[in-house]
């Protein structure tokens, strides 16, 4: 059935390639961000170019669709996050307080927030060889970051108001998504894209080196973009009502990602370990309940992703270095 839907942040990476799927699936689609999309133009049916930290930016934007998607956040890799504390603590809670309790005096029917494995206490990541995350693992509470406190914070809010007002709510716990058309440079960019951009620039400028932030054995999973929207409006559609991992239960160290890129771009690179943060030592998802509750787990391989992503950040790289930008942000 045809809806109405309105993306938050949808001048971002997921938000903007969201907006896609949902256009391709028959919906009238709205976007709002503060910017619109930086790679390519936006597909939304109609596009409110505003900062939901104004709750009359978010009353506007609620009004007249039958449900959300709330991407819209304060956010970027671990060299932003780790350094921009208050800045994201407030800003992101000002949004998400905003765009819920709007879409709640505008009859929104469901709302899906979309949190973050960051919420994961920092004690049960002290192991690159983590044990896989369950949902149930959020509590007792200690995020690392303000990052992963307010996505904590949201998520209750979220339980509350479904419980108090009975506006349909939906919570995913998004783990490390990746793929084109994504920020790749500028300090905001996530591992996989930062990795695609030093191996593309090494490759570029024959170089025989790459910096890699610590000792490389800290591991993550990767989502690939397309598996993400696939989970997102999935859960959208079911009845579960608590919090979701969707996320590739794939673990790999930062140093072998950085060895799979180097492969698809075709060149053997040193890996030198410098000084950077690092987040917690190992992370990785738990599906079980995903594949439970939506008969459904993600299908793209970590390689097929990795190597879309960087045939497209290759070409930006190529296009900077074109322009006489002899340098990319070295982060």
């Amino acid at each position: 059935m045809t809806q109405r839907i309105l993306v938050t942040g949808a001048g971002g990476f997921i938000g903007h390639h969201l907006t896609t799927f949902l256009k391709r699936q028959g919906h009238w689609v709205r976007g709002v961000d503060v910017q619109r999309p930086e790679f390519a133009a936006s597909d939304a049916d109609d596009f409110l170019v505003g900062d939901l930290r104004d709750a009359s930016v978010a009353r506007a934007a609620t009004t007249a669709v039958d449900s959300v998607y709330a991407l819209a956040a304060d956010m970027g890799g671990m060299g932003y996050i780790s350094t921009h504390h208050a800045l994201i603590l407030h800003d992101n809670c000002l949004i998400n307080l905003n765009t819920l309790e709007a879409a709640r005096l505008n009859g929104v029917r469901r709302y899906l927030y979309t949190s973050s494995a960051c919420v994961y206490p920092e004690y049960r990541q002290t192991d690159a060889k983590v044990t896989p995350l369950r949902e149930e693992d959020a509590y007792p509470a200690q995020p690392q970051d303000a990052y992963g406190w307010e996505k904590l914070i949201s998520e209750r809010l979220c339980h509350h108001y479904a419980e108090d007002y009975g506006i349909e709510t939906r919570v995913v716990r998004i783990h490390n998504v990746f793929g084109p058309l994504g920020t790749w440079d500028g300090g905001r960019e996530k591992a996989p894209a930062a990795i695609c951009r030093k191996v593309a620039l090494a490759k570029l400028t024959r170089q025989s080196e790459i910096d890699i932030w610590g000792d490389g054995l800290q591991t993550r999973s990767f989502c690939y973009i397309d598996d993400c929207l696939e989970g997102l409006t999935r859960l959208m559609a079911s009845d579960h009502r608590a919090p979701l991992n969707i996320g590739q239960d794939r673990l790999v160290s930062v140093n072998q990602l950085a060895d799979m890129v180097a492969a698809i771009a075709g060149v053997t690179l040193t890996k030198r370990h410098v000084p950077g943060p690092q987040g917690v030592r190992g992370r990785n998802s738990d599906n079980t309940r995903l594949r439970e509750v939506l008969g459904w787990e993600p299908q793209i391989a970590l390689e097929d992703g990795l190597a879309r992503t960087y045939t497209w950040i290759e070409a930006q790289v190529r296009q900077r270095l074109k322009n006489g930008v002899t340098t990319v942000t070295p982060v």
